[in-house]
């Protein structure tokens, strides 16, 4: 098979998705790691409407890119307009980029119903706004936009459409799923039938309203395709994009395309989560690949067959993709989990059968109380390490009073007191707070911070509340699930009560207990290290 083009339309289709806003330093950034990734085109945008499109494109040009060519996105010209006057060509040639793609009608419908020309018309402007571009110096992609509908609706007319663009200089046709309603097979059919007919290389854009959109890339590759278009994520209009980071995991790892190299394709995890995070988007955990839960396995029979032969349960290498095995703990896990959790955490269960039907005991008693542990690997392993008696709590609470005050002036108020001891020693504290457990969580600290400084450098990052009964209502038992972070990691913890407050107290002492274990553990290895 010929070398198959990755182009990203990330910046641009991306950008339509709901929720996402690129500033022009968001897709410098994007653009950088795309090009890292091997990316071959990226697409960044329309320069003819949009303003920060265009200063992107005059930004750009300080980019050191290796691997990645940029192109500006715009449309074919007006109807019944020369082609000299039109503003959208004019602002391509203003993007001063190689490369250009502009997008024309291939469905009859739309040539009828929204531009209201005659289908001739629509012909020269597909022919005359590539032949300007070309005669300008440009290499132009053609997208033959609604494709498949326009075949399957008018066989004879989509055609001439590419053969217009074809004759024209097009340097690429792109066939595209516009409404992304086609079947797999119909892409592969019709593709393999225009591919007889189109002599200029072809390839697929596909969005996803039917799910279908990695599979439709991928049918169009095989029947024929050597570009193929996609976002990162899937981002996109409506329901998204093709997910341009499927793709190609499997094109290297089933197809054995090599689109990429196998150290960039190392680098996917990362670039999928970079991406996200610079679209203030969360990335979906059952994401294939490389979300955080595609290669995470709970049941106890599942996790025995992974330890014997990991091919049992995962279709790929998590490393392939840079990404990483997670073996979850819940009531459905079974004496392998525990034991192979452990050996993770550098706990020496060895084959201790009685430890290990021990722990699963207990965790499936407190799952079945609301616990999740899966969600909670902080508390997790401070609850195995007290099982096995190889963790003493850091300190000991004495008692702890919450106030919550609510003035005239309509103004909240909320004080902690907190007593607790460390060692023999007591201590006490005061904290006020946005809420109770934000003035829980600084009274904790102030009272232990001449104990164990490196408390400075841990922030809570999320809070979330669940009932798990709803039935129950105010007497209902909540969950409360607390994330933390320090200079070198983020943790999970859990508790669960009737009372929100001592749910929230119970997650928050783990949150601090797990950062003073993290950093008695690397206390030691230091201490081995300076030895050696």
């Amino acid at each position: 098979m010929n070398k198959i083009e990755l182009y990203d339309t990330t910046l641009r289709d991306g950008a339509q998705s709901e929720g996402i806003s690129f500033s022009v330093v968001d897709k410098l950034k994007i653009c950088e790691k795309l090009d890292l990734l091997g990316i071959h085109f990226i697409e960044g945008g329309w320069p003819g409407v949009n303003p920060k499109d265009l200063e992107f494109f005059k930004r750009s040009k300080n980019l050191k890119l290796k691997n990645s060519k940029i192109v500006a996105f715009g449309s074919t010209c007006r109807a019944k307009a020369p082609v000299r006057q039109d503003k959208i060509l004019k602002g391509l040639l203003a993007a001063d980029t190689k490369y250009v793609t502009i997008f024309g009608k291939s469905w009859d419908l739309h040539v009828k119903d929204v531009f209201k020309v005659d289908l001739d018309e629509n012909l020269r402007m597909i022919a005359d706004s590539i032949k300007f571009l070309k005669s300008n110096g440009k290499t132009v992609f053609y997208d033959a936009e609604h494709f498949f509908d326009g075949y399957k609706g008018n066989k004879d007319y989509a055609v001439l459409t590419l053969k217009a663009a074809e004759e024209a200089g097009a340097a690429r046709i792109i066939f595209c799923d516009t409404n992304g309603g086609t079947i797999t097979s119909q892409v592969f059919e019709i593709v393999e039938e225009v591919k007889s007919i189109i002599k200029a290389p072809i390839g697929i854009h596909a969005h996803n309203d039917a799910e279908m959109a990695v599979a439709n890339s991928v049918a169009a590759i095989q029947a024929g395709c050597v570009q193929v278009h996609g976002t990162i994520n899937g981002y996109g209009e409506r329901c998204g994009n093709a997910n341009i980071v499927s793709i190609i995991a499997n094109l290297k790892l089933k197809l054995r395309i090599d689109c990429i190299s196998d150290i960039t394709l190392r680098e996917l995890t990362e670039a999928a989560h970079f991406v996200a995070e610079i679209s203030n988007m969360k990335l979906q955990d059952n994401q294939p690949f490389v979300g955080n839960s595609a290669f995470a396995h709970k049941a106890g029979v599942h996790v025995n067959a992974i330890l014997k032969n990991p091919k049992t349960y995962e279709h790929v290498d998590p490393a392939s993709v840079g990404n990483r095995r997670r073996l979850l703990i819940s009531e459905l896990s079974g004496k392998s989990t525990i034991l192979k959790k452990a050996e993770d955490m550098d706990i020496g269960l060895g084959k201790n059968n009685e430890k290990s039907k021990k722990i699963l005991r207990i965790l499936q008693g407190l799952e079945n109380k609301g616990y999740h542990f899966e969600a909670a690997e902080g508390s997790l392993e401070l609850l195995i390490r007290r099982v096995m008696k190889t963790f003493k709590d850091f300190f000991e609470l004495e008692d702890f009073r919450v106030i919550i005050e609510k003035r005239k002036s309509g103004k909240m108020s909320t004080e902690a007191t907190i007593r607790l001891k460390v060692g023999k020693e007591l201590e006490r504290a005061a904290s006020l707070g946005d809420g109770p457990v934000n003035a829980l969580d600084s009274a904790l600290r102030k009272a232990l911070k001449k104990f164990y400084p490196s408390l400075a450098e841990m922030h809570l990052t999320d809070y979330k509340v669940r009932v798990l009964d709803e039935k129950e209502g105010t007497a209902a038992r909540v969950r409360v699930l607390i994330q933390s972070q320090d200079k070198d990691a983020s943790w999970w913890t859990i508790g669960v009560s009737e009372n929100i407050i001592d749910a929230s107290w119970q997650a928050l002492v783990d949150s601090i207990e797990y950062k003073l274990l993290k950093d008695s553990n690397k206390g030691l290895r230091q201490i081995g290290e300076d030895i050696i």
